[in-house]
């Protein structure tokens, strides 16, 4: 496997367990819909957290975060209303971002929640 998908999926383990530590209930991983895929798809409460993961391994040319592109969202929108709507769910959704960046040996975790809005 190639560095850059080890790190990937590290990276969503990552983020899955420190969801888990603050409380929330993991209901999907690596959700397709057409074109997008949903990183993590967790409750909390009545919450529907829909987790996009980005990691990496150097900050140099710019945050994780900063790698959620418009096309991508309008994607994870119409993945997450099919998702919502076909598993009949009352909730409310919010988009997360899990940004992390490895330093040295470390991880270091930042979850944005509300990170981008879909209207």
């Amino acid at each position: 496997m190639a560095t850059h998908n080890e790190l990937g999926k590290k990276g969503e383990q990552l983020a899955v367990d420190h969801l888990i530590e603050n409380g929330y209930k993991i209901l999907d991983r690596n959700y397709r819909f057409q074109k997008a895929e949903v990183d993590i798809i967790a409750r909390k409460g009545n919450i529907l957290s829909i987790v996009e993961v980005k990691t990496r391994s150097s900050v140099d040319f710019g945050l994780p975060q900063d790698f959620v592109k418009p096309k991508q969202i309008r994607n994870l929108v119409k993945a997450v209303d099919e998702y919502v709507n076909s598993n009949d769910l009352n909730v409310d959704v919010r988009f997360d971002i899990i940004a992390i960046s490895k330093r040295d040996k470390e991880y270091a975790i930042e979850h944005l929640e509300d990170a981008f809005f879909y209207f």
